[in-house]
């Protein structure tokens, strides 16, 4: 009875993308309807989210033996983990006394335009006086914080996916 409850990694994978694409689709909500404007380093975190369901649909269409499922699993989760550490700093930021915050600088939009990728992608990552401002809370935790505790579960599905191979696969 459990075996037919048991689902591949293809589907676990499928859900993971799925995570991916409500958590963008929460993110355009905030955006565009509550009219929350995204600081840098939540348009890096997006970029992370992006990344890691972009790795997730692809293990999901190519489907894999053991051997890719195994590359696609650390894959995702180096890319979740990665835009984890994002959002780790974010709420590092959020958490700083108010003379420790970095000062704001231009609008991500004036330093696409005016400044080199390699300045632009240094602020995205750094994040700046805007980043401090919680603007949101659910539970008591601050949206960065939320994007957070997804990173670390899209990691985890990724990372279970290796033992959630068929050992006849292998």
């Amino acid at each position: 009875m459990l075996e037919l409850l048991r689902f591949t990694p293809r589907i676990w994978f499928f859900w993971g993308f799925l995570g991916c694409v409500f958590l963008l689709g929460m993110g355009a909500y905030f955006q565009f309807v509550d009219g929350l404007e995204p600081c840098p380093l939540c348009i890096s975190q997006r970029i992370g989210i992006l990344l890691t369901g972009l790795c997730f649909l692809a293990e999901a269409i190519h489907n894999p033996q053991a051997r890719g499922i195994k590359i696609y699993s650390i894959a995702g989760a180096v890319l979740a983990l990665c835009g984890g550490a994002v959002s780790a700093r974010h709420v590092w930021i959020q958490h700083l006394p108010p003379d420790k915050v970095p000062e704001c600088g231009p609008g991500l939009e004036y330093v696409f335009q005016n400044f080199p990728l390699s300045a632009t992608i240094k602020l995205m990552l750094n994040g700046s006086g805007d980043c401090a401002e919680v603007n949101w809370q659910f539970l008591g935790f601050s949206m960065p914080a939320w994007t957070l505790l997804a990173f670390l579960l899209l990691a985890t599905l990724s990372l279970l996916q290796i033992w959630n191979t068929d050992k006849e696969t292998t």
